[in-house]
């Protein structure tokens, strides 16, 4: 019988290792699986790698994340947010490093990941910093950039409901990049608000498949 069902944050982080990638839903804080990201404290893990829209809000996920030392990069679109003052004072230290990515392409590259695409080319970015050091061609001459998938060790990513077997459904904008990093990485753990016997989803709502979960932890 298939469920994906685990019993706590602890169960549902479990085995995520130094050095990870991680890939973390959300748009500022909607949507951002801010349990599950504070969960990875317990482990003791550093020196991650955090694939977001933004370097963290406030206090709690991603920013409490680097609060901790526990984050070695953040690739992301957006480093400042309505509270950044966590990311900017560990940039500004030294203690981080940030690879800024416009977001459509940032978005295109997690979903080259998901579909097993080895690259695309996009006219953002060509001609200016960003597009240093990477390969770039000319057509109908007008100048791209080629770009590479971006894949995740981990995603953590954030639901309004979910089954047994992992198919999920979204609240609103909350359904932001959570949808494209569950696709792209090699372990996806959710964290939703209601758990739902199987079969009372109905399909057409369905956004995330269940081929694309691993685990599935129920947070109030």
């Amino acid at each position: 019988m298939i469920d994906k069902r685990v019993k706590d944050l602890a169960a549902a982080v479990a085995g995520i290792r130094d050095g990870a990638t991680v890939l973390c839903g959300g748009f500022g804080t909607v949507g951002e699986p801010t349990e599950l990201t504070e969960a990875l404290l317990d482990l003791g893990i550093r020196n991650l790698t955090v694939v977001a829209n933004n370097a963290g809000t406030g206090k709690t996920g991603i920013a409490r994340l680097i609060k901790e030392g526990r984050v070695r990069k953040v690739i992301c679109s957006y480093p400042r947010t309505a509270d950044p003052h966590v990311f900017e004072a560990a940039y500004k230290a030294g203690s981080i490093e940030l690879d800024l990515v416009p977001q459509g392409t940032l978005t295109e590259r997690l979903r080259a990941a998901g579909a097993g695409i080895g690259g695309f080319y996009t006219p953002t970015a060509a001609g200016t910093q960003l597009a240093e050091g990477k390969e770039t061609r000319v057509f109908d001459g007008k100048t791209y950039v080629l770009e590479k998938p971006l894949r995740g060790d981990v995603a953590l990513i954030r639901a309004l409901k979910a089954d047994r077997w992992g198919n999920l459904v979204y609240r609103k904008s909350a359904r932001n990049f959570n949808p494209v990093m569950a696709t792209a990485a090699d372990l996806t753990v959710v964290q939703v608000k209601e758990i739902v016997e199987l079969g009372s989803l109905d399909p057409e709502a369905i956004v995330t498949p269940s081929i694309f979960v691993d685990r599935v932890v129920q947070v109030a």
